[in-house]
């Protein structure tokens, strides 16, 4: 059993840091442009020495008792808080999140997920009788986990811990942009007494390291979490040797509001959910979809409650939306904000261009446009940044078909009169749907409809992702 991880960012492979090649990574901190660590630029040899060290560790892993390895990820859970401030300064300065929100999410999430699967293995049901059948839930095997950089650690627990509940060893490749807090998920499964080859980590690229999980032979099943283009490459690499592919991809959800729904509540709570990490969340809510008669007042509120959105240095408690996670993701939203200005959106707040005393850092002018076409590009594509669209609509049936009329089904809004608004969520073809501003549960299933993905993370749902189910016939 491993004893002690890395305390630099290395590859994590079979209890021990490897250095990897001479190659390494720059992790840049978005709002100077400063290097501020650099990580090894993972190989196909690193992918398969960590699937060669999970594939001989997985025979003594899987035979672990549930019960002992739920409280191991309990013990997990326990030492990510513990490390929470440490968490929370590094996400803020590896990609941006400011520093609130990195302690209010991106540190304190991780620890609800990865106790909630602990608190999941005594009653779940690992074996039940079907008539004449004992049908028997079993590890899949090794799992290989390719997580992005929006949410560096909650999007690699919400894997690796149902993964090491369920039995199963894991590879995983964080985000090259953003992976020190790996670093420190190693060290705390090492003293929580994860065995060593049950958890695995190799840097690197997704060209590079994310395919050579997906297409290696020894990898059993693939989850992963990014934009749906590169979702679905790891389907198709993954393909080649069928193996389980779970893709949690990218969103366009409506916040759908009713003519009787709380304004104010409804414009505040979803301007809260677009803006969230800059924007830069799969299950925000970047489409605000109102009724005609009432869109002036919504913009009215949108645009008093946007003012209230500090853009500044992320780790200043005051900043309420940091930089973009890298400068290459500033063009992009940036690049969106012209083409709404171009194609004729009401710009309401905000516009291209820099915020006002923020000459270097890759900051944008967080922006809320009206009058919105359904069709628009900047209505139908996943922006990935703090833009809102405030899109009219006319009657019931006219929100639902705006809100159903993208490629994308991930998350969701509803507000109004509860039983009209769960009629409405109903019929909205999305994974999850809150209803009037409810709470997150991390027991709910979270993932989506058409080209946001397939599986389910999080509760009981997402424990099954990583198990096979055997029939035995007496």
């Amino acid at each position: 059993m491993s004893t002690k991880a890395p305390s630099a960012p290395t590859h994590w492979i079979g209890g021990e840091a490897v250095a990897g090649t001479a190659d390494l990574i720059d992790v840049v901190n978005p709002a100077t442009g400063e290097v501020v660590a650099q990580v090894p630029s993972g190989t196909a040899a690193d992918v398969d020495r960590a699937v060669t060290a999970a594939t001989a560790a997985f025979p003594g892993w899987a035979a672990t008792d549930p019960a002992e390895r739920a409280a191991i990820v309990g013990r997990i859970a326990e030492g990510l808080e513990r490390r929470a401030e440490e968490i929370a300064t590094t996400i803020t300065r590896e990609m941006g999140a400011p520093i609130s929100l990195s302690r209010f999410a991106q540190a304190a999430f991780p620890v609800k997920v990865a106790a909630s699967f602990a608190a999941l293995a005594a009653d779940f049901a690992w074996t039940e009788e079907i008539g004449n059948s004992l049908v028997v839930r079993e590890p899949i095997g090794v799992v290989g986990a390719i997580t992005p950089w929006n949410f560096p650690l909650q999007q690699v627990v919400s894997k690796v811990a149902p993964a090491l509940v369920a039995g199963d060893t894991v590879v995983l490749k964080p985000s090259e942009m953003a992976p020190l807090t790996a670093g420190i998920l190693a060290e705390v499964a090492a003293e929580a007494g994860v065995p060593a080859g049950v958890f695995n980590v190799v840097h690197g690229t997704g060209p590079v390291v994310g395919e050579a999980i997906a297409a290696h032979r020894g990898v059993d099943m693939v989850s992963f979490t990014g934009s749906t283009r590169a979702g679905r490459r790891v389907a198709a690499v993954a393909a080649g040797t069928v193996k389980r592919v779970a893709l949690e991809l990218g969103g366009k959800s409506a916040n759908v509001i009713l003519d009787d729904a709380d304004l104010a509540h409804a414009v505040r709570h979803g301007l809260g959910i677009a803006f969230a990490n800059g924007g830069q969340v799969c299950g925000a809510w970047p489409r605000m979809l109102v009724p005609a008669s009432l869109q002036d007042e919504v913009v009215e509120l949108a645009v008093a409650a946007a003012a209230e959105y500090t853009v500044g240095d992320p780790a200043d408690e005051a900043t309420r939306i940091g930089p973009m996670a890298s400068q290459a993701q500033r063009d992009r939203v940036n690049g969106y904000i012209e083409r709404g200005v171009a194609d004729g959106a009401r710009l309401v707040f905000g516009g291209p261009g820099r915020p006002e005393g923020l000459p270097e850092g890759a900051y944008v002018r967080p922006t809320i446009f009206a009058d919105v076409a359904p069709d628009s590009v900047i209505a139908q594509e996943e922006i990935f940044g703090p833009v809102l669209t405030i899109i009219p609509y006319i009657g019931d049936d006219h929100a639902v078909e705006i809100a159903n009329g993208t490629m994308y089904g991930l998350t969701g809004g509803v507000f109004g009169g509860e039983d009209r608004a769960l009629a409405i969520a109903r019929r909205l073809r999305t994974g999850q749907v809150d209803v009037n501003g409810a709470e997150w549960n991390p027991l709910a299933p979270f993932g989506g409809y058409r080209q946001s993905g397939n599986g389910r993370e999080f509760g009981r749902h997402g424990l099954e992702e990583f198990l096979e189910t055997k029939s035995i016939q007496r």
